[in-house]
């Protein structure tokens, strides 16, 4: 019960809690009781391969349902192309998508980098009252950090 991955998660969960991090002390809780009750040899590998898609699947509900409740509408959407601030956050949507696309890849491509931005989106959420926003975008930022230092070499 003292395995490597046991005390890892405990450490997680405990940093989540000091931090105050719903989020993570939800998903260090869930991998917990996967693996206390043995289903982790079955369900993490699937939850690896189809976690992200959820994720993204979740998120993009959470953003439209604005949209399905009537509280934004077209009168809305023409109104924001008059504003020089929703001209910058429509432009900021899509480097942002577009950065979360490179970080899928690159989170597909070296895994080992997820461990890397775990610890970083903690260390932010615990020490600078940051907001966890996902693996995603900080991955897509690395992608991109990373293409600017070959292109450099």
């Amino acid at each position: 019960m003292f395995s490597q991955s046991y005390l890892f998660l405990y450490l997680l969960i405990f940093i989540a809690l000091i931090a105050k991090n719903t989020s993570l002390q939800i998903a260090v809780g869930a991998l917990l009781l996967l693996k206390a009750i043995g289903l982790d040899a079955k369900s993490f590998s699937f939850i690896q391969s189809k976690g992200i898609n959820w994720g993204v699947t979740i998120i993009t509900i959470a953003v439209l349902a604005p949209i399905a409740t009537g509280e934004i509408g077209f009168r809305d959407l023409s109104a924001a192309f008059k504003s020089p601030f929703a001209w910058i956050a429509l432009l900021s949507g899509i480097a942002v998508a577009l950065l979360a696309k490179g970080g899928v890849n690159l989170l597909s491509s070296d895994p080992q980098i997820t461990t890397a931005l775990v610890l970083g989106t903690i260390l932010a959420v615990s020490l600078f009252k940051g907001v966890a926003v996902g693996p995603l975008i900080g991955a897509g930022i690395a992608y991109m950090a990373m293409r600017a230092m070959e292109w450099f070499k």
